[in-house]
């Protein structure tokens, strides 16, 4: 065979041989190859990569390939996008994956991004912390409708007194209930059904000493039959349907300031609420008594719900020593534990922000300084106004309500001792000079207190959760 042979560019992205066969002569047998006046191009393994092609796909990939800590992560990326060996050999000049993945992990700077936020564990459900605090002072219109329809006397004291072991003894049965939650929905249960009952008669019995067995009697033991019910659904996390029941008394108040309702509505009412309360507080234990039983669960002991059944007391004589003097006070008071509960979640949740955020721990004794300082204000200032507004002493009013949050503040985090330990001791002094018109007056006791507790249970709160640990 003779004939020009030439060896020519087939392009500028790659090297061909062209191999040009013109005027040859008829062979014996033609090869399969040879054809007239016709260019065969046979594609040449490139010499080495093609930095441009390489780059732009660094520069496609580079968010991906920016966190990578090793070559191989960029490998499997790379199977990801599809790249096959063949691609890769001819579109990038790199002989398998492993090479152009090492290439493109030197050619992209590394880069971690920050990690997404970590949601709050402890974020508040408002809109059912608002429900709570106007749940607690709703039953307060059923004595509106039905206090012109008896005649208490001297023995006003008996629903005072039934009210306040129904507060001390809902405090100790709700913990007490909230400990057998950790081991299940039947065993809380279990717990409300024998000690809400009982708590009742034991706060009938007791009002019934000043009562002497009159009338009273008989509003005494349905507001402890209440309490107790009331206090049922709110563990159990049922405050719309205990909204439901108590809608007639909002029916009845609704509409007082335009029409007598008579004493037959103004009777039955508050009786309906009552019953709806005890209907459905029912229906709600018999759905969580048919949970199935854990096996193996231990028994709370009942001296771990001592101290809040003794904050409970406190509180309510606290609560009762103000409402005395200023009556609409106790209803501000009532309407704020919404907020307060509100606060107690949100406190949660900052300082575990402000752990996160601290690397020392004077740092973060620092930090909660201020996150106790910064709740304990958007607290305390909507009471202001409303102090003001009803002619109340807004520093007793005020000095009350932070005794009352930073001893729940603390509770929440089980320190329950300390709070009930404060709170009895500012009661029981409150108490003995409002008796025994001991110095320096019953219009300071209060307040001076109430002071005095806010100092103690305030520097408790920085001791205590000043430190990382009951944070983490």
């Amino acid at each position: 065979m003779s004939g020009p042979i030439s060896l020519e560019p087939g392009g500028s992205e790659e090297d061909t041989l062209a191999i040009r066969l013109a005027g040859t002569r008829p062979l014996r047998r033609r090869p399969r190859w040879a054809v007239d006046e016709a260019t065969l191009t046979v594609r040449l393994p490139r010499s080495g990569p093609d930095e441009r092609a390489v780059s732009e796909l660094a520069a496609e990939l580079a968010d991906r390939i920016g966190p990578a800590v090793h070559p191989y992560e960029v490998a499997a990326l790379l199977e990801a996008e599809g790249l096959s060996a063949s691609v890769i050999n001819e579109r990038y000049g790199h002989p398998n994956l492993f090479s152009l993945a090492s290439a493109l992990y030197e050619r992209v700077p590394r880069t971690f991004p920050e990690p997404a936020p970590a949601a709050d564990p402890w974020r508040p459900d408002t809109v059912r912390c608002l429900l709570r605090g106007v749940l607690f002072a709703l039953p307060g219109l059923a004595y509106l409708l039905a206090a012109p329809l008896w005649d208490a006397g001297g023995h006003a004291g008996a629903l005072v007194v039934a009210g306040v072991v129904s507060w001390a003894w809902g405090q100790a049965l709700g913990h007490r209930a909230h400990l057998r939650m950790a081991t299940g929905r039947r065993e809380a249960g279990r717990t409300l059904l024998a000690g809400a009952p009982a708590g009742s008669a034991v706060a009938t019995a007791i009002a019934a000493l000043p009562a002497q067995g009159g009338p009273v009697t008989w509003v005494a033991a349905a507001q402890s039959a209440y309490l107790a019910a009331a206090g049922v659904l709110l563990v159990l996390g049922r405050e719309r349907l205990l909204l439901a029941a108590l809608s007639p008394l909002l029916a009845g108040a609704a509409v007082l300031p335009w029409w007598e309702p008579g004493p037959v509505l103004r009777s039955g009412l508050p009786a309906l609420a009552l019953l709806a309360t005890l209907a459905v507080t029912a229906r709600v234990l018999r759905g969580t008594l048919s949970v199935p039983a854990v096996t193996g669960a231990g028994r709370p002991r009942l001296l771990w719900s001592l101290p809040y059944g003794l904050f409970g007391l406190a509180a309510a004589v606290l609560v009762l020593l103000q409402g005395r003097e200023e009556p609409y006070a106790v209803i501000v008071l009532t309407l704020s534990m919404g907020p307060a509960e509100w606060l107690l979640y949100r406190y949660r949740g900052l300082s575990v922000a402000a752990l996160r955020a601290t690397a020392t721990p004077a740092g973060f004794l620092l930090r909660s300084a201020g996150i106790l300082g910064l709740c304990l204000l958007v607290y305390l200032a909507p009471l202001l106004p409303a102090a003001l507004l009803i002619g109340a002493d807004p520093v007793g009013l005020l000095l009350l309500a932070a005794v009352l949050w930073t001893a729940l503040l603390l509770q929440a985090f089980g320190a329950a001792w300390p709070s009930a330990g404060i709170c009895l001791a500012a009661a029981a002094a409150a108490a003995a000079v409002s008796l025994f018109r001991l110095p320096p007056g019953t219009a300071l006791a209060l307040p001076l207190s109430c002071g005095a507790a806010a100092l103690c249970l305030s520097a408790c709160a920085l001791r205590l959760l000043g430190r990382p640990s009951p944070h983490a």
